[in-house]
């Protein structure tokens, strides 16, 4: 959700890899493709779009430029209040989804009220550029004993129990919830649900009737406490008036994975992605540790605990960024596409920074790449136009990663003759990286620790791949284990762990070139290798980004 207000500045283009990068101004992106051609639609009716998915332009249509002939009715009939006035500035979160049964597109849209008095409605356009009709309401929050009439409730749940003890809808702790940030799904078998909520009550779903695009009224839920309720559905994450919102759900390699923001969004209050996966649309959705998405009671600053897969964070680092300005801090409200091309997984969501005004945020882009445990990592860098390659496919130099032009980036493996015969082997791995850890019990809040630097921007180490199979760090030190005997030097550096490829035949050949399972400090990470352009000067660089205990890493070739 949101509550800005801002224009999407004039596209961007980037003029070399040195060049800032500027994403588009939107807020809670969500992504979509239409021939070719790739759409964000954000709160506020601000809208982009781009064939590259680095350079956007900003385009309108009659719901951007005229929401109160589309959303008038609706909007007087119950989210207007003295409190909130002004359409304009309570159109949230949109998604939009393609309905095979319709033949439209369908674009779920929050009419936000004051006192969570929201509506969820659908729209639905014939092109992603185009203008959308209005077609009516899918879900109602905010209700009372003496609203009730005005919403779908009693269709819902019948007249007796929609006049009966509505306590539970106005409780923050049950499924008082805020009718804001709607997901639509397709399952496998062609079913649709649609997802929506926030903090508080949780995040819930329903089914949805494919043939209108609106609520399956045919459809019935059991009162079950934290489980399910007869009018929101089947719950599957949050409650206990613990942060939680912007659900987004990824089927993936059998895995249904399910993305939720936690903390809030101002620059300064923690808003991060968090993940969790299934094997069913409906739940039960965990994390690598087994925690579940639904709390289980009150969890205060859930944003600084340990439940779910925190993807990314606030990180400064050579390789980019490494000024203020460019440090992302309260990255969320993400959406992720499956490019219909190549399939491949690109997360975008919204960022503001740290060396920037509370209004400056723009929307961004990172491959989401499989790793072999079945779990979902982000790519160290953001997109910009080059897909990450396994080491055994990219052209870059061993040791000083020298390459003068992007175009090495993707040049034949003549380039690189110390790669010809495997690129991939742990020996041309092995080498000196910069190591950030995503700590999930910090965010940037504004604050500088006594050193200088800013509390919750995480700062790279440097660790050593051997070829041998250790991770080192340091050198030579003198220490005494045994009381009263003299200091011994080590040998070396400190061992702080290993790592090795995975999926390797006891003959040394490996059915994956960048499947990497690295055990630092006494945790294992799974993840991959990953060649891509550095955000600071475009160069080619060697990367592997991992998750471990619900811990994200990533490691850039120094």
């Amino acid at each position: 959700m949101d509550t800005q207000s801002d224009i999407i500045p004039s596209p961007t283009t980037v003029a070399g890899p040195a060049a800032a990068f500027h994403g588009p101004a939107i807020h809670d992106p969500a992504i979509v493709e239409e021939n070719g051609t790739y759409y964000l639609f954000g709160t506020h009716r601000k809208w982009a779009r781009s064939r590259d998915l680095v350079h956007w332009e900003p385009f309108e249509n009659n719901l951007s430029r005229d929401p109160e002939r589309l959303l008038g009715e609706i909007w007087r009939a119950w989210p207007q209040q003295p409190e909130n006035p002004d359409l304009r500035g309570n159109t949230w979160a949109p998604d939009v989804i393609w309905n095979d049964a319709m033949r439209k597109w369908c674009m779920y849209l929050s009419v936000n009220g004051h006192d969570f008095r929201s509506v969820i409605v659908l729209l639905t356009a014939d092109h992603l550029d185009g203008d959308w009709t209005y077609v009516g309401p899918v879900v109602y929050s905010g209700f009372d004993e003496g609203n009730v009439d005005a919403t779908d409730v009693p269709r819902v749940l019948g007249e007796e129990e929609a006049h009966g003890d509505l306590a539970r809808y106005r409780s923050l702790k049950n499924t008082r919830i805020n009718a804001i940030d709607a997901a639509p799904i397709r399952c496998d078998h062609g079913e649709m649900w649609m997802s929506f909520g926030s903090w508080f009550g949780g995040v819930w779903m329903f089914k949805l009737d494919p043939t209108t695009g609106l609520r399956d009224y045919a459809t019935r839920y059991p009162l079950v406490p934290d489980a399910s309720d007869p009018y929101y559905g089947v719950k599957v994450a949050g409650g206990y008036w613990n942060s939680g919102e912007g659900s987004y759900f990824v089927h993936h390699g059998g895995w249904w994975y399910l993305f939720m923001s936690y903390g809030w969004l101002g620059r300064t209050c923690g808003y991060q992605i968090r993940l969790f996966r299934s094997r069913n649309l409906v739940g039960p959705y965990v994390d690598q540790n087994g925690n579940p998405a639904i709390a289980n009671g009150e969890i205060p600053d859930n944003q600084t605990k340990d439940t779910g897969v925190r993807l990314t964070s606030s990180v400064c680092w050579s390789g980019g960024p490494s000024d203020d300005a460019d440090v992302e801090v309260s990255q969320g409200h993400n959406s992720v596409l499956t490019r219909a091309r190549d399939g491949r997984l690109f997360l975008t969501y919204h960022t503001r920074f740290a060396g920037r005004g509370e209004d400056d945020f723009e929307a961004r882009v990172r491959e989401l790449l499989p790793t072999a445990d079945g779990w979902l990592v982000a790519a160290p860098y953001g997109y910009r136009g080059a897909v990450v390659l396994p080491p055994s496919a990219a052209a870059f130099v061993a040791g000083n990663g020298d390459s003068s032009a992007a175009s090495a980036y993707a040049s034949p493996a003549s380039a690189c003759p110390a790669y010809v015969a495997d690129r991939a082997h742990p020996a041309h791995l092995a080498g000196d990286y910069e190591l950030v850890r995503h700590d999930p019990h910090t965010y940037f809040d504004g604050t500088r620790d006594a050193d200088g630097s800013w509390r919750g921007v995480n700062l790279p180490e440097t660790i050593t791949l051997q070829p041998d199979g250790r991770v080192t760090s340091g050198g030579r030190i003198e220490f005494s284990d045994t009381p009263g005997a003299t200091p011994r030097p080590t040998d070396g550096p400190i061992s702080r762990g290993s790592w090795r490829m995975l999926g390797a035949a006891p003959a040394g050949v490996r059915c994956c070139d960048s499947d990497v399972a690295i055990t630092i400090d006494g945790m294992t990470y799974t993840g991959v290798f990953a060649v891509l352009p550095r955000e600071s000067d475009g160069r080619p660089t060697l990367t592997f980004t991992a998750v471990g205990g619900n811990r994200a890493i990533w490691g850039s070739r120094a």
